[in-house]
């Protein structure tokens, strides 16, 4: 393979861009009219143009990643993650262009897209399931019957995507009938596929999928766990890994399903498989991502794995470069998504210009993103802005290194999420490791960032008085403590 497409943007295509110069392989980039100075179109040996502004006429037209490929010679896609990556019809497309797609195969793809025929693939292995049913349910009367069965709390869940939409829980029956036709309607509206089924709802999961790589010589391989239960609308914003709750057992047990579940469709190359675990340790399938994943640099950090490496191999047709017995945990990293979003106003985008855009540095930090000072953040894309990753020897010590990189990071011109990740480091629920995926929703409220704000601006105060009082003479003491009085005042009467 001597030259690929990257068939994304951002801090993902460069982060693939990066592993495949490492590897002599020249790249291709994709841009819309968006993205024309992107760091992405700078960094690829090569840049095609491929439509206007909006993702559905440049990022997600097959035809025009297929017709880069030839303009150019590529021989190989990588889609990154979102847009193309898990799109069985794109993949047929690849495969009929006679190019390659490095990820799995589009049959892969079709089973795992849809949650009622992954989990019919994950039976066959007996993997642990939520109980509920395993088929689609539309009648309102059996579902209603269905859901007594299971026992309330459920969850209606719709079969086709994910993110949240087509999701409702139904706390008693007398509710079941309207959150039917809602969770039908969001799904019918969301994905073209008003098939939902139901679930026993789990009252205080945490999410933990299991890294696995798999290629065409039938070997298929976990790269232990990530805890990705600190989340926002459903969606994921710090991951780490390993988990503090897994015991060593759990750990080889949920290791051993995620691989069964990918030999049950042939799987090859990067995926991760996701389970949802009660207070009690039990686990449960949940679904599986046929891709690479956002939080995937914690999971290499831990183990010294380049998966982006790995999976150019494997669709190169190599075995992966190592066994089962060869990998171990090493240390403990953390992953907070920088997003620009406005934690004080449930997380909404706030879209502008970085005037300032400052990354940490030092021992431990990995910053991958695909901004620079001066660039604006789009409004027809994901408002992240980067992913900011810290390894330490310890989960303590990759902590204090992610508020250290967190103080370090200078942005303005736009609000980020910089400010709730320093919540959530300092947080007892997070340093104990006893939260699940309510932490936003049982712990975060926006004044708890004014309160931030506010004890450095007493620290300002104190400072300021000390200083004062050095130049005209006074007696510090009394400054500092009028100043403070002062400002205490102030802060109560806001």
């Amino acid at each position: 393979m001597k030259k690929i497409l990257v068939a994304n943007r951002g801090e993902i295509a460069l982060r693939v861009m990066r592993s495949a110069r490492e590897m002599g392989i020249k790249t291709v980039a994709v841009y819309s009219a968006a993205d024309r100075n992107a760091l992405h179109v700078r960094y690829a040996d090569e840049a095609v143009f491929i439509g206007e502004a909006p993702s559905s006429k440049s990022y997600l037209v097959g035809e025009k990643i297929i017709d880069a490929c030839r303009k150019t010679g590529a021989e190989a896609i990588h889609p990154g993650y979102g847009f193309l990556s898990e799109n069985a019809a794109f993949a047929r497309m690849v495969r009929e262009a006679g190019l390659i797609l490095i990820g799995p195969s589009p049959e892969a793809m079709e089973v795992m897209g849809n949650k009622l025929s992954a989990k019919a693939a994950a039976l066959k292995y007996n993997i642990p399931m939520v109980p509920g049913t395993e088929e689609a349910i539309s009648d309102i009367a059996e579902a209603k019957s269905r859901a007594v069965e299971v026992g309330f709390p459920i969850l209606i869940k719709a079969a086709a995507g994910g993110g949240g939409k087509g999701m409702r829980i139904v706390d008693k029956v007398e509710d079941f009938e309207e959150q039917m036709h809602l969770a039908v309607s969001e799904a019918t509206s969301a994905f073209g596929d008003g098939s939902v089924f139901i679930e026993r709802y789990v009252s205080s999961p945490r999410h933990i999928e299991i890294q696995i790589l798999g290629d065409t010589h039938g070997n298929i391989v976990h790269l232990f766990e990530r805890d990705c239960s600190v989340q926002r609308r459903h969606q994921k914003v710090v991951e780490e890994a390993p988990s503090s709750v897994l015991t060593a057992e759990i750990r080889e047990e949920m290791g051993r399903c995620a691989v069964d579940v990918a030999r049950s469709v042939n799987y090859t190359g990067a995926g991760t498989v996701e389970f949802i675990m009660d207070d009690q340790l039990n686990f449960y399938f949940l679904e599986m991502n046929t891709r690479l994943q956002v939080e995937h640099p914690v999971s290499e950090l831990i183990t010294g794995v380049d998966l982006v490496k790995e999976q150019i191999n494997i669709a190169q047709g190599l075995p992966i470069s190592f066994k089962q017995e060869d990998l171990e945990i090493n240390g403990h990293a953390i992953e907070l998504r920088v997003y620009a979003e406005d934690p004080e106003n449930n997380f909404l985008p706030d879209i502008g210009t970085l005037q300032t855009y400052v990354t940490p540095k030092g021992p431990g930090v990995r910053v991958d993103d695909g901004f620079e000072q001066g660039m604006e953040i789009p409004i027809y894309y994901d408002p992240m802005i980067a992913k900011l990753i810290t390894y330490g020897k310890d989960r303590q010590e990759a902590i204090e290194r992610m508020i250290r990189a967190i103080d370090e990071y200078d942005i303005t011109g736009i609000t980020t999420t910089l400010g709730f990740g320093k919540f959530v480091m300092q947080h007892e629920a997070f340093t104990s490791g006893n939260f699940d995926t309510h932490f936003v929703k049982k712990y975060f409220t926006p004044e708890v960032l004014h309160a931030g704000s506010e004890d450095e601006a007493l620290i300002a105060a104190v400072v300021m008085e000390k200083l004062l009082g050095r130049k005209t003479g006074s007696t510090s003491s009394q400054a500092i403590n009028n100043g403070v009085s002062d400002w205490v005042k102030n802060r109560r009467e806001l």
